[in-house]
Order: C-alpha cells, then structure tokens, then sequence
C-alpha cells in the first residue's frame, strides 16, 4: 500500500459523536493505507479538527465528495486534501533584511521545505542576485504611501498568475492594505520580531538593549487586518544577558527569526495548521 501516492487530508467541522469513526471508515472505503492521524476537540469552541496522511490510488477529490458536500458524511464541514507530490505554490515578498529569504532558499534547496518558490516580490533591488541565481523569477515592485493601491494591484495579479497558495512576507517591510489582508485570509504568513515588553517602532533591538531585556524571541502569524494581531502559528525564544550589545541582540533576533518563520512554514506545507477564530491549532 506505501507504493501508492501519499495524500493529506484536514477536516474542520462541528463537534458531534462518531467523527474519527466516519473517517477512518471512508479511508477503508478507498483502501488507504494510514500514516499519520492526529485530531483536536476544542471543548470551548466546539470545533473538531482533523489531521489524515495516508497512502492511497484513490484521488483526493473522491475523498472529500465522500465526507463533505450534500450527498457526504460532513456536509457543512471545510474539507481540504491533496497528494504530497504536490508541492505547494510559494511566492515570498522582502524589502532590504534578506536573512530569512535565505534560510527559506536554502531550507527549498535542502528538500526540506515542499513547495514551489513561484517568485519574490520586493520593493527594493537589493534581493534581485540571490534571488535570479537560484532561477527564481525576481519582481522589483517600488512603493509609496501614493503608489500603494497600485503596487498592491501589481502583486495581487502576480498571486493570481502564479497560481500561489500562500505568500510568505519574509521581513517585508510594508503593512498591507486591509483589503488585501481580507483578499488573501489564512494565505500570508508574516514573521515579526517579539520582545518581552515589546518594542515598536525603529531600532528595536537597541530599544532593547536600553531596557536590559533577558529574552528576545519571534513570532510567525498570519497576517490580518489588525497589524501583528494574526493568528499565532509559531514562537520562540533565546536568552540574552547585560553583556550583549546591540548588534548580538540583532544577530540572535536574526537566527531566530529565520527558525521560526521557516518552522511556521513547514507546519503549514505540511498541512499541519488549522485556524481557530484568533488562534490557531498545529497537529503536530
């Protein structure tokens, strides 16, 4: 059964009796061989939440007709699956930082991240090299406080093109426009850096420094239309001490960020990340 192509499935439905059951059932139904199968209740919500990789001739479009739509198992569940073989369309947007564009490179180049980086979209040159070396097409779309419908229209056109899934803004320096946030929901996935109290504004990691912080960290959320208030998919944390200058608190800020934002990544590649109203849940 292993010889045959490995499939993903996530479910999100209401909480009822019997769910893990019907699936497993229409799994068999279709012969597939089960590798992994992980599930959440959320007692407070009252969403079931379900996570099925497995082997299978099957077509993903067989398994969900089987559970969801009028004639399913879950007819007003959101069903989603997918062949591994698969990999998902990734278009990454930078500004100047280009730390976590390469560990992103390098993580794709590695096999380690399955997707397929469509384009990097950017509103400065200084990324195009690393980027075209790799043969990966370059966009050098400029903005402006009055540009920026423009650009956006530009960069919603290339999502479209392309065909991407999800959008990876990998210390894109630009708030996006609401409506783009709201065109683009549950797609982008942005990487922030986190500081405990948190610091806004310019030169955070000297802001940082000033107020003798012992622990800097990052988050991976996804981006809405309230600024770093997206649903958190990741975090982490490093501790430093009186002695680093602000240069090592930028460095380790640095290489935590690019380890979050490429585990983040991974998890939602992988198929592994669910939203939940302001949170999410990650079936590991």
């Amino acid at each position: 059964m292993t010889s045959s192509p490995q499939l993903w499935l996530n479910l999100t439905c209401d909480s009822r009796r019997g769910q893990v059951a019907a699936v497993t059932r229409v799994l068999e139904d279709h012969e597939a061989y089960i590798k992994e199968f992980s599930v959440y209740d959320d007692p407070d919500e009252a969403r079931f939440f379900l996570r099925a990789v497995f082997h299978s001739a099957a077509s993903p479009e067989a398994i969900q007709a089987a559970l969801g739509g009028d004639m399913g198992i879950f007819p007003s569940a959101r069903i989603q699956a997918g062949r591994f073989s698969e990999p998902a369309r990734v278009l990454i947007m930078v500004s100047r930082q280009d730390h976590c564009l390469r560990e992103l490179i390098s993580a794709w180049r590695r096999e380690e991240l399955n997707m397929d980086i469509v384009a990097v979209v950017s509103n400065h040159e200084d990324a195009r090299a690393i980027v075209e070396v790799e043969g990966i097409p370059f966009h050098h779309l400029p903005i402006t406080a009055d540009t920026k419908p423009q650009q956006e229209a530009q960069v919603m056109r290339l999502i479209e093109t392309t065909g991407a899934e999800f959008i990876v803004l990998a210390r894109y320096m630009q708030v996006l426009s609401a409506d783009l946030c709201q065109r683009l929901k549950g797609r982008v996935i942005n990487i922030h850096h986190s500081f405990l109290p948190g610091f806004k504004g310019a030169r955070p990691y000297h802001q940082a420094h000033e107020r003798g912080v012992k622990l800097i960290g990052a988050t991976a959320h996804f981006a809405t239309t309230d600024l770093d208030e997206g649903p958190i998919i990741e975090q982490a944390l490093e501790r430093v001490d009186h002695a680093d200058s602000p240069e090592q608190l930028r460095n380790a800020g640095r290489h935590i960020e690019c380890l979050v934002l490429s585990r983040a990544l991974r998890f939602v590649l992988e198929r592994r990340v669910f939203t939940n109203g302001l949170r999410t849940v990650v079936l590991r």
